[in-house]
Formats: structure tokens, C-alpha cells, sequence
């Protein structure tokens, strides 16, 4: 039993720990599954202004920036939150998810998405890579232009056309030769069939819709300073439906998590000192009451210790309280008021009695 109550101060002060251990990871933060580093990418995310002003002297007043080579445009994005510019319209983008956008590119007067929050961080090997999607759609190119088809997909179609022309041929062969009204049925159901499998297929396009999205690959750079990062673009998918951009940063370098502020020093030996007089009074309770078989105030461990420690304490206080009542000043009575002589009323009683003590003095002699 005595082992078990030494082991409470240990057990309280581990017992929070490894709650704090079981908590989720904060938003843009991630541990390393092969060096067990810790990377917070929070330094990075530009944050809206509030009144027009910055809420610290060094923060960024706008998203970041990558200059688009090769791709007639610039873009703008954030890192694991949306971009603190607003914008009323956006292609592809419902009015109530404006809010969410995290990256996006402008085109001849139009805003295009290319994904919103909430953003993925996630590591592939020992690269950490961070993904935004649901953007614009991705039938909306960032040029008006369709990329050029390879001569693989020209050889693809003109065979294509060719067994199309063949098709064509042998079914009018066949309706020159059948003149019975069977043909004519087989040719009407055929153009049933088509135009149903042509209203199909406008549906599920209409369902899935495919959606830009972009993926940051980031490193690590420690000649840059904290909050501060180095944006590129890399490149697109050919049929611009994903962006790839790098991003070179301290917060990219990892580290070790820093601990949960709890208790301090003081805290931790308060919470010691607590647990150590419950034992100490619910422990010597029980030994007074079921051993000693005492009651009242004597069970309480070491009664007369206390009793005694408690009448020293009482009698100081009465010494400092009688002490001070003397300082204090005092109402004037019948026994100060100034009696014969202009004398005050102490001394002239004092006369009085000496006065007394004479007469009787004297008629003692006679």
C-alpha cells in the first residue's frame, strides 16, 4: 500500500502526458514516417488583413506569387488556407465556395481555380508534397487552344474513319439488296441505339466532371528566413488539369515538435503538494478511526502536533491584536475628564485617596 501511494505524484504527472500524445495534429502539420521529424508549414500561410492593416509588422499583404513560363499567365495560391484575395466570380466555382479557393490563374478577363481547401499534406518517401483540388473544370484550358494530338492519336483516328467509311459501305450494300421493310426497321433501331448511347454518355459527363488541381512539391532551403519561401512553376499535365509548382523553405526543413505549455514548476509542485496531504489526511483518518479508535477531532493524524502548533498560532495572534489596541486612539470616559485643580481625573483620585489614608492615619494616633 505504501508503494502504491509513493507511485501517485509519478502517475499524475505521466497520465498528461501521454493525453497530450494522443491529441490530433494541428491544421499543416505532419510527421516524417521514415526520420520521425516534424513539419508545420503554418509559418507560410499569408493571413487575411483585418481593417487593411497587418496584424504584424513582418507578414505578407498579399498570397504568394509564381510567374507561369511558357504559359502567358502568373498564378496565385496560399499555403493551407485560401488565398486572401477576393474574387467575384470564378469559372466553374459556386458563389458560396468562393471563400475556399486556394489557387488560381487569370485568362483573357477570367478567373480560373486550380483547388481549394482543405489542402493535403502528405509525405511520398522523404518527399513532403501538399495538394489542392476541386478547382475549375478541366474542360476549361488555361489557352483557348487544344493541345496538339501526336501522330499516334492521328494514326489512331484516321483508321477510325476508315472502318467507319467501310461500315457505311456494307450497309448500303445490304439496303440495296433487302427491299423489304426489315432493313428499314433494323436501320431505325441502329439510330435509336445511337442516340441513346450519345445521351448517356452527355450525362455522366455531366456528373463527372474532371477538376484542375495542383501539387507543391517542398524542400528544404535554410539561407531563407522563417515565414519566407521561394515559389516556381514547374509545369502543367498536358490537358491542363494539374499544376505543379516547388516551393523551397525553412518550415520544409523539419524538426522537433515543441511540448504543450501546461503546468509550470509551481504547477507541478502544487499538484504534488495536493496529492500528498489527501494521503496523508484520508490515510491517517482511517489509522486514528479503525486502530487508535479515536473520534472527533482527535482522529485527524498527530492531533496533539496540531493542537498545540494551532494555541501557539492563537496566542501570538491575541499578543499582535493587544498590542495594536494600544495604538489605537481611545474614547474619552468620566475617569479622563479633568477634575480639581485642572488636574485630570486619574490624579485627583489618587489625592483623594492620599487624602484619605491621612485622616485615618491620624485617628489611628488618637
Amino acid at each position: 500500500m505504501r508503494l502504491s501511494i509513493l507511485f501517485l505524484p509519478i502517475l499524475s504527472l505521466l497520465l498528461p502526458s501521454f493525453a497530450a500524445d494522443s491529441k490530433p495534429l494541428a491544421p499543416c502539420t505532419i510527421f516524417s514516417p521514415s526520420t520521425n521529424a516534424y513539419f508545420d508549414l503554418n509559418p507560410l500561410t499569408v493571413l487575411p488583413l483585418k481593417d487593411h492593416k497587418k496584424a504584424h509588422k513582418d507578414d505578407r499583404g498579399e498570397s504568394w506569387h509564381a510567374r507561369g513560363y511558357g504559359m502567358g499567365t502568373n498564378f496565385t495560391l496560399n499555403f493551407c488556407a485560401p488565398v486572401i484575395e477576393t474574387k467575384e466570380e470564378v469559372v466553374g466555382i459556386k458563389e458560396s465556395q468562393l471563400k475556399n479557393v486556394s489557387a488560381f490563374y487569370e485568362w483573357k478577363g477570367k478567373t480560373y481555380s486550380i483547388g481549394q481547401t482543405p489542402a493535403q499534406l502528405y509525405f511520398r518517401g522523404k518527399e513532403l508534397s501538399l495538394t489542392y483540388e476541386n478547382g475549375s473544370p478541366c474542360d476549361s484550358p488555361l489557352t483557348s487552344e487544344p493541345p496538339p494530338a501526336s501522330k499516334h492519336d492521328r494514326r489512331k483516328l484516321n483508321d477510325h474513319d476508315d472502318d467507319d467509311d467501310d461500315d457505311d459501305d456494307d450497309d448500303d450494300d445490304k439496303d440495296d439488296k433487302k427491299k423489304n421493310g426489315k432493313g428499314k426497321k433494323k436501320d431505325s433501331d441502329d439510330d435509336d441505339d445511337d442516340e441513346d448511347d450519345r445521351k448517356s454518355r452527355k450525362g455522366s459527363s455531366r456528373d463527372d466532371v474532371r477538376r484542375k488541381s495542383t501539387l507543391i512539391s517542398l524542400a528544404c532551403d535554410q539561407n531563407l528566413p522563417t515565414g519566407k519561401a521561394h515559389l516556381s512553376f514547374i509545369g502543367a499535365s498536358p490537358d491542363q488539369c494539374t499544376y505543379f509548382f516547388r516551393a523551397k523553405s525553412l518550415a520544409a526543413c523539419g524538426g522537433v515538435k515543441e511540448p504543450p505549455t501546461g503546468l509550470g514548476a509551481g504547477g507541478v509542485f502544487g499538484v504534488i503538494l495536493i496529492i500528498f496531504l489527501a494521503v496523508y489526511l484520508l490515510g491517517g483518518i482511517a489509522y486514528q478511526r479503525t486502530v487508535q479508535h479515536q473520534r472527533g477531532w482527535r482522529q485527524l493524524p498527530n492531533y496533539t502536533v496540531w493542537a498545540s502548533i494551532f494555541s501557539v498560532l492563537r496566542d501570538i495572534f491575541i499578543i499582535l491584536t493587544s498590542s495594536c489596541a494600544r495604538l489605537l486612539p481611545r474614547r474619552r470616559g468620566y475617569n479622563q475628564l479633568p477634575g480639581n485643580g485642572g488636574r485630570g481625573g486619574r490624579g485627583g483620585r489618587a489625592d483623594d485617596e492620599n487624602r484619605l489614608m491621612d485622616q485615618l492615619d491620624e485617628e489611628y494616633d488618637d
